[in-house]
Order: structure tokens, then C-alpha cells, then sequence
């Protein structure tokens, strides 16, 4: 495709009819700029958006910022309690009103010229301007914000896609978690040089694991498959599987995850844009710290460690992995063709106390690792996909099958009208 203004629907369509079943999509998708754009306007600004943890947003006024291509986001509490998602550009010239990725305001104040907003985006002041001026017609532009068993999601779309299908999923699975009763222990930044769909192509599947992963296998049964879990790993799994399912029943929970492999998702048949499952760890590993053990006090209603995960993930931006004692978030925003921000979020106890209860030393490796170990390989995928001779190169049944799903949700979502 051009990489101008040239670009047209017609070039569009014919790089969309050039896509194969259960093949890597076509160079253009992860680097064309037209594609780029079809993806900000299709997927970015029409689904659900993961945008922070309700204990980021604890105390009227606080707020976080994001960007969801040329749009600056802000994400509040106001003093009723209520989480609103407003367009973060002022009325008056469009300046951007918070700069800070994260803060609290009493009432939001324009830098430029200081018109005023309450915290629920109504203008209160315009110094200067006629005494008639409508200000009823001048709030902060909203969006939709959705709460969530600690999480909140927000979404650009005027009528956006029905959000309870997700909740009445996730809310259950996540509420014992107590991710409504966290903090933040650390947050990374990264910017990766790769796609977004690339990042999300190496998040679902674990063919790379053995080799790319060497913490994560010790810990995990899903970089096993159909084709190659052995007679002994399968005997584990069932064993562990049947002891979990006896021992979790008293505390309300069950693995929901029964079987070697990752679990099933996207499912672009059911318009299926969420998931969240718990899954069994690998016997005596209680946490997904560096050898197995709890490194912070337990999280939410866990009545001991032996919980397994919880996995939590939404596309396009969203996966979460919490183990009993800790649970690490990664958000991913577009930020261009070839590059992808990630924010990966620690969280423990609301009450856990550095240096007393945890230690960043513990918490932080298993997942810092994963992550890098993950950005690096985005990034080669990156830099090969640009070669003049990449060509689209088939997908694993056994080991690919959610990378396959993925395209397929990604290539409907961008056909909607």
C-alpha cells in the first residue's frame, strides 16, 4: 500500500482479500500508516479500553491521562465517587488541560488561559468573555467509563459495545482478588518498538516459552500443548487439577483453566473481546515470584496461597496475571505504526508495606523478566516484518490457535461498519 494520502479503500480492500486463514497477516498491517489509522478509528476509538486500577483513582480528584492516538484522555474521580472520562483539551483553543500522566486536582484549570472545569468537566470559569457566553455548551467533551472489581475501563465510541457481558465474566472470577483493596507497588513504562498487533500476536501463544521464558516454564503448564505434553505432565495436571478443585471449593473458587495450553481467546465468533479464567501453577509453586513462594501479604479474600492465578485479559490493551499475594497489569496504547506503549502496573495489599511486608527485589522479577524477554522479541518481529522479503508464513494448529483467533477478531473488528 502508499504510504500517502493515495491510499485508498480500494488498496484496502485488496490488502484485506490477500489474508490467509491461519497465516501471519500481510507486512502493511504492521507498518502502513493508512492500516495504522483504519486501527485507531476501528478498534481504539469503538471497544473497551483498559485505562487504570480504581486505587489509582482513590480520592476525588485524582486522575490519570493517556493517549489513544491523536486523543488525550482523562480519566477522574469526582466528588461523588463516580469515575468520568473526559476529552482532555479545552474548550476554548484546544489546549491540553492536564500534562501530567497522573494527579489530583480540585478543579481542572487550562494553563493557557485558565478557563476553569469542575471535576465533573462543567466549565465554572471564563475569565474574559461576554458575560452571555453559554457556558452550559462548553463542558469537557465525555466519554464512557465503566468500573470494575477494581479496574476501569473507558470507552470513545458514542454508543459503545455492550460492557455486562464482561462483567457478569470477570466481576465473579476477579472479586475474591480484592483488586479494589490494592495499591500500587511499581509501575515500568516501556516503549516498544513493534506494532501493537505484534505484541499482542507474541502475548497469545507460548511456542516461544521454552527457550524465550526460562522463569515463566517453571511455574506454568501452558507452554505445553496437544502435541507435545507428556504421559507424566498430563497425570500432573489432572492430579493438581483434582487437588485444587478440592481444596479451593471451601473459598468459593475453581480452576476454570483445566488443561495443558493456553486458554481459548479472542473468540471473534461471539464477539468476544474479554476473558479471565484461574488456572492451577505448577505443584508447590504458591505465587509467580522467582522460585515459587509468597513474597507479600495475601491479596483481597484469599483464606491461604494455594489460589493458583487469576488471568484477566481484554483486548486491544489489557492483560492481567494475579497470583495470591501480588498481581501485575500491563496496559498497552498505540503510539504510531511501529510502536506500542506499555505500562506494567505491580499491586499488593492496600495495606502491605515496603521494606516490612514486601520487597520491590522479590515482586518485581518474574514479570520484569517476562516483559523484556517479550519487548525484545516484538521488536525482531518488527524489523523482519519490514523486509522486502517477509511474506505472510503459517500458524501452528497446536500452538498458535489464539494467535489465529486474534487475527481473525482483529480482521472483523476492522470490517464493522
Amino acid at each position: 500500500m502508499s504510504h500517502t494520502a493515495n491510499s485508498t479503500d480500494r488498496e484496502f480492500n485488496a490488502l484485506l482479500s490477500a489474508c490467509q486463514p491461519w497465516h501471519s497477516l500481510p507486512g502493511a498491517f504492521y507498518s502502513d500508516p493508512f492500516v495504522y489509522q483504519r486501527d485507531i478509528e476501528q478498534i481504539w476509538r469503538r471497544g473497551w479500553l483498559f485505562a487504570a486500577h480504581s486505587c489509582q483513582l482513590r480520592e476525588p480528584g485524582d486522575y490519570v491521562t493517556l493517549e489513544v492516538g491523536d486523543d488525550s484522555l482523562l480519566v477522574l474521580r469526582d466528588e461523588h465517587g463516580t469515575v468520568r472520562v473526559m476529552h482532555n483539551v479545552c474548550r476554548h483553543r484546544g489546549t491540553i488541560l492536564c500534562n501530567e500522566p497522573a494527579g489530583r486536582v480540585g478543579r481542572i484549570v487550562c494553563p493557557y488561559h485558565q478557563w476553569t472545569y469542575a471535576r465533573d468537566g462543567a466549565l465554572v470559569s471564563c475569565r474574559g468573555m461576554p458575560a452571555d457566553i453559554d457556558k452550559g455548551s462548553l463542558g469537557l467533551t465525555p466519554a464512557h467509563a465503566q468500573e470494575i472489581a477494581g479496574m476501569v475501563f473507558i470507552c470513545l465510541a458514542e454508543e459503545p459495545p455492550d460492557f455486562e457481558r464482561a462483567r457478569a465474566l470477570i466481576e465473579p472470577l476477579a472479586r475474591p482478588q480484592g483488586l479494589d483493596r490494592a495499591k500500587v507497588a511499581v509501575s515500568c513504562d516501556y516503549e516498544i518498538a513493534a506494532n501493537w498487533k505484534l505484541v499482542w500476536d507474541n502475548n497469545r501463544e507460548c511456542y516461544h516459552c521454552n527457550v524465550n521464558h526460562p522463569q515463566y516454564i517453571k511455574a506454568n503448564f501452558d507452554h505445553f500443548n496437544a502435541d507435545d505434553t507428556p504421559e507424566r505432565v498430563r497425570q500432573e495436571i489432572a492430579a493438581t487439577t483434582a487437588r485444587c478443585e478440592a481444596k479451593w471449593a471451601e473459598a468459593g473458587l475453581d480452576p476454570t483453566h483445566r488443561q495443558a495450553g493456553m486458554a481459548a481467546f479472542p473468540d471473534p465468533d461471539q464477539d468476544c473481546w474479554f476473558s479471565a479464567n484461574r488456572t492451577i501453577l505448577v505443584e508447590g509453586w504458591v505465587s509467580e515470584s522467582m522460585d515459587g513462594r509468597q513474597i507479600a501479604p495475601l491479596m483481597g479474600d484469599y483464606p491461604s496461597a494455594d489460589v493458583g492465578t487469576l488471568r484477566m485479559r481484554t483486548v486491544p490493551n489489557f492483560w492481567n496475571h494475579s497470583s495470591c499475594d501480588h498481581a501485575v497489569s500491563t496496559r498497552l496504547l498505540p503510539a504510531g505504526p511501529q510502536s506500542t506503549k506499555a505500562q506494567v502496573t505491580w499491586l499488593v495489599h492496600q495495606d502491605a508495606v515496603e521494606g516490612q511486608d514486601y520487597n520491590l527485589a522479590d515482586l518485581m522479577p518474574f514479570w520484569e523478566l517476562t516483559a523484556v524477554q517479550d519487548w525484545e522479541l516484538c521488536k525482531q518481529a518488527q524489523r523482519g516484518v519490514l523486509s522486502s522479503q517477509y511474506r505472510p508464513g503459517p500458524l501452528s494448529t497446536f500452538k498458535e490457535y489464539n494467535v489465529e483467533a486474534f487475527r481473525r477478531w482483529y480482521l472483523k473488528e476492522l470490517q464493522k461498519a
